[in-house]
Order: C-alpha cells, then sequence, then structure tokens
C-alpha cells in the first residue's frame, strides 16, 4: 500500500511539474542610459511601467468585447450537419429503382443557415453604446494611470536627486568637521587649549559618520524604488548592481495657481471623473439593453439545406433547395425575470451616479490639499532662502573668533550644525515643492509636461 501511494506521489509531482512551469522567465526591459535624467525617466517608465502596460491590455480586451458586441448586428451564418445510423430493428424497408426493396437504415442531412437580427426591441444599438462607452472609459483610465505612475516616477526621481544631495551636505560636514579636528589638534599642540577641545571634536566627527552612513543607505533604497516606478526589470549580471549617473537637481521654479480654476479644471480634465462619466453612461444604455426583454424579436432567417430522400440511400437522390423566412419571439411571461434583470441594472446606474458624486468630492478635497501643500512649500522655501548663506557667514566669523581666541569649541560646533541644518533644510524645502506643483499638476488632470496623452 504504501509503494502504490508513493508511486501515486510521484505520478501527481510529474504531471504538476509538466502543466506549471517552475522558475519561468521574467521578460526582461532594456537596459537603462548610463546617464538619466528626468524626461528620459519619464520616457523609460511609458514604455516599461507595468501599471501602464495592464491598462493598455485592458484597452486590448475591451477592444475585444467591442468585436463581440458588434457581432450581434451582422448576419450569423453557421453550416449544420447530422448523419444517423438505425438498428436493424428500426428499418423501414421502401422500394428503390427496379421495384427493388431496400432498408432505409439512414438519415442525414446538411443545412447552410444565415440569420440576420431586423428587430430586437432596442437591445443590440444599446448594447453597442455601452460597450463604446466601457472603451472610452477604458482610454480614460490608461491617461488617469499613466498620470498616477508618471507622478510617482517624479517622486521617486526626486527622493533620488534628494538623497544625492543629502549625502554631499553630509560630506561637508564631516569634511568641515574633520577640518576642525585637525585644527584643534594643532592648536593643543601648540598649547592653545585643552585636551577637552580635542575630544570634543573628535566626539562630534564621530557623531557625523551614522548620519552619512544613513544618508547613502537612503540613495540606495531610493535608486531601488525609482527602478520599481520605472518598470526596469533587467537582472543580468551586468546590470545587477548598474547605478546611471541622474542627473538634475532640485530647484526652485516658483509657480501660482487660482482656486477656483484649478478646482475647474480638475472637474473637467481629471480621467478619473470622467472614466466615471462614461460608465455611467455605459450603464444608462445597460438599462435600456434589459428594458428590451419586454419588446419583441424579430430576424431573418434563410439558407440552403441537402436531406436524404425518403425513399433512397443515395446522395445523388437527395433533396436540396433554399428557404428563406422569418422569425420572432415575444416572451409574454418569463416569471418577471426581465424585471428583475431591469431593476438591478437601474440599481447599478444608481450606484454609477453615486460613485461619480463621490469621486467628485475626492478630487476637491486632493485638489485643496495640493494647493495647500504648494503654498507651505513655497513658504518652506521662501524661509530657507538666505539662512544657508547667514549660516556659512557665521560659521565664518566662529572659526576667526575661535583662531583669535575670542569663542570657544562649541561656538564653532554649534555655528557647523546650524549650516549643516540649514542646507538639509533647504534641500528638503526645494523636494518638497516640486513634489508638491507635481502632485497638483497631477491632480487637476494635467498631463505630465514630458509626455503628451491623447
Amino acid at each position: 500500500m504504501k509503494s502504490f501511494s508513493s508511486l501515486l506521489f510521484v505520478v501527481v509531482a510529474l504531471a504538476a511539474a509538466a502543466v506549471l512551469p517552475v522558475g519561468a522567465a521574467v521578460p526582461v526591459t532594456p537596459d537603462i542610459p548610463e546617464k538619466l535624467d528626468l524626461k528620459n525617466a519619464i520616457g523609460y517608465a511609458l514604455e516599461n511601467n507595468y501599471s501602464i502596460r495592464l491598462a493598455r491590455e485592458q484597452i486590448k480586451e475591451q477592444e475585444g468585447l467591442t468585436v463581440q458586441v458588434r457581432a450581434l448586428a451582422l448576419p450569423n451564418v453557421s453550416l449544420n450537419s447530422s448523419y444517423t445510423q438505425h438498428d436493424e430493428a428500426l428499418n423501414q424497408p421502401f422500394t428503390g429503382s427496379g421495384g427493388n426493396t431496400s432498408p432505409d437504415y439512414q438519415t442525414w442531412g446538411i443545412a447552410l443557415q444565415v440569420t440576420q437580427a431586423l428587430y430586437a426591441g432596442g437591445s443590440i444599438s444599446s448594447a453597442l453604446a455601452s460597450q463604446r462607452f466601457s472603451r472610452e472609459a477604458a482610454l480614460l483610465n490608461l491617461q488617469a494611470v499613466i498620470n498616477a505612475a508618471l507622478l510617482d516616477v517624479r517622486t521617486r526621481f526626486y527622493d533620488v536627486l534628494l538623497a544625492r544631495e543629502q549625502i554631499k551636505v553630509q560630506e561637508q560636514n564631516v569634511g568641515l568637521l574633520t577640518e576642525q579636528l585637525r585644527n584643534v589638534r594643532n592648536r593643543f599642540e601648540a598649547g592653545a587649549v585643552s585636551n577637552f577641545e580635542v575630544l570634543q571634536a573628535e566626539v562630534q566627527l564621530a557623531n557625523a559618520q551614522p548620519t552619512l552612513i544613513t544618508a547613502r543607505n537612503a540613495y540606495r533604497i531610493a535608486v531601488d524604488q525609482l527602478r520599481q516606478s520605472l518598470g526596469y526589470n533587467n537582472t543580468t549580471p551586468g546590470n545587477l548592481r548598474k547605478i546611471p549617473e541622474f542627473i538634475g537637481t532640485l530647484d526652485y521654479t516658483p509657480a501660482s495657481y487660482d482656486f477656483q480654476q484649478a478646482l475647474d479644471t480638475a472637474r473637467a480634465s481629471r480621467p478619473e471623473l470622467l472614466r466615471l462619466a462614461k460608465l455611467r453612461d455605459a450603464s444608462e444604455a445597460g438599462v435600456r439593453v434589459q428594458q428590451a426583454g419586454y419588446k419583441p424579436t424579430v430576424s431573418l432567417v434563410g439558407g440552403y439545406e441537402v436531406n436524404k430522400a425518403n425513399n433512397s440511400n443515395r446522395f445523388n437522390d437527395s433533396l436540396n433547395g433554399w428557404t428563406v423566412g422569418v422569425q420572432s419571439t415575444w416572451a409574454i411571461f418569463d416569471g418577471r425575470a426581465t424585471a428583475g434583470k431591469v431593476a438591478q441594472a437601474r440599481s447599478q446606474l444608481a450606484q454609477a451616479n453615486l460613485t461619480l458624486g463621490e469621486q467628485m468630492l475626492a478630487v476637491e478635497v486632493q485638489v485643496r490639499t495640493a494647493l495647500s501643500s504648494l503654498q507651505e512649500a513655497d513658504e518652506l522655501v521662501q524661509a530657507t532662502l538666505k539662512t544657508v548663506g547667514q549660516a556659512e557667514e557665521s560659521l565664518r566669523l566662529a572659526n576667526a573668533r575661535f583662531s583669535a581666541g575670542t569663542a570657544t569649541q562649541l561656538d564653532v560646533l554649534t555655528s557647523q550644525v546650524a549650516l549643516t541644518q540649514a542646507r538639509t533644510n533647504q534641500l528638503q524645502a526645494n523636494y518638497n515643492y516640486n513634489v508638491a506643483l507635481a502632485t497638483l499638476r497631477q491632480a487637476i488632470g494635467q498631463a505630465d509636461v514630458y509626455t503628451q496623452v491623447n
């Protein structure tokens, strides 16, 4: 019994291995350029981002459904055939040519039939309209997916630039603290300061190292997150650790938006709202499709038939000819099935209207939030514009006073910390402004400046 169970397990495992591929290869995307700026990153994502590619495939699915629905309005051609051989007990003899009696042991027939719907209660035209709205909704969904994906790419690219610049700030901080430690040791050897100042400088330098290490790790993580947003899936040995040279800076370019105009633009341009409006129109057409169940259907039917003759088994003696006619059906009472379908369709229409209203409110809140964030980011940038220059001058004066013996080591270290904080704040403020501006553009339905969505 155990041997049989083991054999059964092996057979099942082999069958599963034949059906389910192990370690299926993932499609490899193109290489990242050696130098990557924001425009090229946007272009790469348009071709390789997985969300965008999935949305494009959904459009192809809708195109297939459109062909399927259009078939309702086109002639339907079918070729039907049948052949039956009877048992001897069921055979009926017939008198053939020459007066011979032969058993009638078979029946067969071939029919070519063409059916064209003439009237279907408006269901065909309504189904075509519903599918047209659904396809337009899929196109708008693609635009919404592109806008969201490219906003993510922009944000991730800005993350990389911010992390890179923060490394530079921390490296400058470590460099200044190293220079400060060197100066203090020289003064200690000259007998101008005590060993306490040397220890204090050493501790300050040691404390700066973890921040630099963290900044470098943040850069590596930002690069990997950007890679995910781009859809970069090339992990061949030559590309496994490849990091391009990122071109760009976190500049501050002021922009202003009118509140009412931003809301109006969002209501008119947000693809998410336009998509839901199309789905609402499709639901309206869906109600008409179901209401057609109350009406009759009329079809034109024609064809050509070849049937076995009753008094002969030979094909040459078959009966053949054209047929043409009109078919009509009208469900006088279907147990209220149509009424139930109409009720469902009307509920789906009501749900579509509620979803549209909910999304309109959500978009308005998004626009308000984005405008508020942009205002905050602009104020932060303005607050940091002069701070870096002032902090640099403060550190220069502290070093000069310390060299002259009129300032303490603590004054210099305090000025150094203030300069590092000022540079960090300026970078963060510029980053926040660029991200807030990109978020606002997406919130009001504007396409990325590096692409045009049709």
